[in-house]
């Protein structure tokens, strides 16, 4: 699919970006960065995960573009994850910490001492890898319940000598894996055009969103992170997901540039702490936060209309 079918497959207009005229400002394309959560490469269904890894990677090398993948380090602790791992290791992608566990920081249950263990067990198992770069991302965006916690954690990243790894665009691109994974579950040869259709169109959506949010908190353009999952939704489709933001005169950065930037050194001090790091700014202005809803996104925001399309 070209640029052009793009547009007219989202319904959308094509950013202008270029010289006016004689005198004029060239306007600063939108920047924006590839993010990978989780390395969830044990499902099958479809693509094993030797295949998704080769198919996400060939994608971002097609591209030129330097991911940073955030590895939920329990799919590491075993020579097959190892191995895999080492694929984006050798391919020049940066490579975070997401926790050893994948649990919610902000559950009341979770203390902070248990966290800060599962971190460091995490640490641990990705510092053999030359590419780990001391960046940390809590699962689900979650910074915890608390001011104790949420501090108590901040404290203890920096003691640790790791970076924020925020996301500015947030979405659901799971939710619409999970209902693809269960169509082909009970029919293999199902069309998949629908879910890729949707999945495209949630996240320009998504993207426009948190750009406008963007400029509003920050009073400025910000190079963008992306929040995506290692999943056969990206498998599949990270290709056209890349096209369509070139597409509207996006251009895509290497995540460890994008991290250069000084939003992702904010610290915004709302509870419950997380979402993405413009919602959280937008949060911490009261003029902006009356208009944004809780949690930032979730699957069930997109449930009616997956419905209605039969997806």
């Amino acid at each position: 699919m070209n640029r052009r079918e793009f547009t007219r497959v989202l319904g959308l207009t094509t950013v202008g970006v270029g010289i006016v005229g004689r005198g004029s400002v060239v306007a600063k394309r939108p920047q924006i960065a590839l993010t990978m959560d989780d390395f969830n490469w044990q499902n099958n269904v479809r693509l094993t995960g030797a295949q998704r890894n080769i198919a996400i990677l060939s994608t971002l090398n097609n591209h030129r573009i330097k991911a940073a993948l955030f590895v939920a380090a329990r799919n590491i602790d075993n020579d097959e994850g190892k191995q895999l791992l080492s694929a984006w290791d050798k391919a020049g992608h940066l490579i975070g910490n997401h926790t050893y566990s994948h649990r919610n920081f902000a559950s009341p249950t979770m203390t902070l001492a248990a966290y800060e263990e599962d971190i460091l067990r995490a640490d641990s198992l990705l510092s053999d890898f030359p590419r780990f770069k001391r960046y940390f991302r809590f699962p689900m965006l979650k910074e915890g319940e608390s001011e104790a916690k949420r501090d108590g954690l901040r404290s203890f990243l920096s003691e640790h000598g790791y970076q924020m790894g925020y996301v500015t665009i947030d979405n659901s691109d799971w939710i619409v894996d999970q209902r693809l994974t269960e169509r082909l579950k009970s029919n293999p040869n199902a069309d998949t055009k629908p879910y890729r259709d949707f999945y495209l169109e949630h996240m320009w959506n998504r993207a426009q969103y948190y750009n406008s949010l963007a400029l509003k908190v920050a009073g400025r353009p910000t190079p963008h992170t992306i929040l995506t999952h290692f999943n056969l939704l990206n498998a599949l489709f990270l290709n056209d997901l890349i096209e369509i933001f070139k597409s509207k005169g996006w251009e895509w950065i290497d995540a460890e540039s994008a991290f250069s930037d000084p939003i992702f050194s904010k610290r915004p001090k709302i509870i419950p702490a997380g979402e993405s790091i413009i919602w959280a700014l937008a949060k911490e202005n009261g003029t902006i936060a009356k208009s944004l809803r809780y949690p930032a996104e979730d699957g069930e925001y997109e449930m009616a209309r997956i419905k209605k399309l039969g997806l």
